[in-house]
């Protein structure tokens, strides 16, 4: 007579009953370890809550489970997989407050260990996210010591895995360690699944670890996530402050805050004669920039160490600081449902959509537009309309523009 699934379960359970927590004594059930188990055939799934251990106690506990399950009548395999999450309050990038990409122009300035070095630092006082959303080279999982796998929710979607008070998705916990040798369709269908899957926890901010380079991954990104503002690693050579300043202006076009620059390997202190040297010596090229140096990160061992979160090394505590000052000076434009339009019309036509639009506001109302190209020149047609002169952020109330993309413009203006 075949046993019945509901058999089979009470036997796996009945076994796992034998394992204990050898801190509290209890059994694994008891302890919250196990969270319950599954029967598909002679395969027994057995779902554990792995997040709470380090990597090494996560394997003992494993074990444990297999060697506890090995020999259970009718069942030919064991798996032990992470606990599935309950949806809740989780959610997807598109609903997080602050989201931060750390970007370059060349592989190998740091730019990784910068953005995880900010991550942990923003987590001292906050909950941080932190997307490693570098297909090619996703080396965020090494810096901090964190391995998947990763658990689901119970809609299926991937949850981060947590390490060191922080929250981490990457690519390479999808991976079994192998070459990632993706296309470009490819890449670009495997990181929009994963920006658009992911549930995090709500945190406050998320940093995005951007891949090297202007390829497609990091033109999906600009394109798809909701990015409030990026900030560039480069070393203070001059070839890659060029290729920076390039990197920048697409960023800008695309409507992406460009907060401004880290300058990592900026010199460092000789531990022999203790006296600092130029690791690239000659003129400071940085002058070319156009965004203002957040932070110099000196070549030291203290900053290629596993990063940990909430106790950074003061030189990255000051940079996180520049950055969160710098995130809350950028001014973004929430446009209402029905701005006024003057994308692809003629130059009279924007002129009369403008006075009309404008003219019809009553005082202390606010004129939204949304424009093709910059659209600046407007505000002082603006003024014009009122019979004054000066500057338009002086004349018209909360005066501002936006890029918002390649081909998009917001213009907010009040009416004195």
């Amino acid at each position: 007579m075949t046993d019945t699934e509901s058999e089979r379960r009470t036997r796996v359970e009945s076994a796992l009953r034998d394992v204990r927590d050898s801190r509290s004594g209890l059994n694994v059930f008891e302890a919250g370890l196990v969270d319950g188990v599954r029967i598909e055939g002679s395969r027994a799934i057995v779902e554990a809550d792995l997040d709470r251990f380090d990597p090494r106690t996560r394997r003992d506990v494993i074990e444990s489970v297999l060697a506890a399950t090995e020999g259970v009548s009718c069942i030919e395999q064991v798996h032990v997989e992470p606990s599935r999450v309950t949806a809740g309050d989780r959610v997807t990038i598109a609903e997080i407050d602050a989201v931060i990409a750390v970007a370059s122009t060349k592989g190998g300035v740091g730019k990784s260990t910068v953005a995880t070095h900010l991550a942990a630092a923003l987590g001292a006082d906050r909950d941080v996210g932190l997307f490693d959303a570098d297909l090619f080279g996703p080396n965020v999982p090494s810096l901090l010591g964190a391995e998947g796998p990763v658990r689901t929710d119970d809609q299926d979607r991937p949850v981060p895995v947590s390490v060191g008070g922080l929250e981490v998705m990457s690519v390479d916990f999808m991976t079994d360690d192998g070459a990632l040798a993706w296309r470009g369709a490819m890449a670009h269908e495997a990181l929009s699944d994963l920006f658009g899957d992911t549930a995090w926890a709500d945190p406050d901010v998320l940093v995005v670890d951007l891949p090297p380079g202007t390829s497609d991954v990091v033109l999906t990104t600009l394109q798809e996530v909701p990015i409030d503002g990026a900030v560039f690693v480069t070393t203070p050579f001059h070839t890659s402050v060029a290729d920076t300043r390039r990197s920048v202006e697409l960023f800008e076009e695309n409507g992406v805050p460009v907060l401004g620059t880290v300058l990592n390997m900026d010199g460092f202190v000789c531990e022999a004669c203790g006296h600092d040297h130029d690791l690239f010596p000659g003129p400071d090229p940085t002058s070319a920039l156009d965004v203002p140096v957040l932070g110099r990160l000196p070549f030291d061992p203290d900053l290629q160490r596993r990063v940990s979160s909430g106790d950074p090394p003061p030189v990255v505590a000051s940079l996180a600081s520049a950055i969160e000052d710098a995130l809350d000076g950028v001014e973004r434009i929430d446009l209402p449902a029905d701005p006024v339009d003057i994308r692809g019309v003629d130059a009279q036509q924007r002129v009369d959509r403008v006075r009309e639009a404008f003219e019809a506001l009553d005082p202390g109302e606010t004129l939204y537009l949304v424009s093709d190209r910059d659209p600046t020149p407007a505000g002082s047609f603006l003024v014009d309309l009122l019979g004054r002169e000066g500057d338009p952020t002086d004349e018209l109330p909360g005066f501002a523009v936006d890029r918002r993309g390649p081909a998009e413009w917001a213009l907010r203006a009040g009416r004195p």
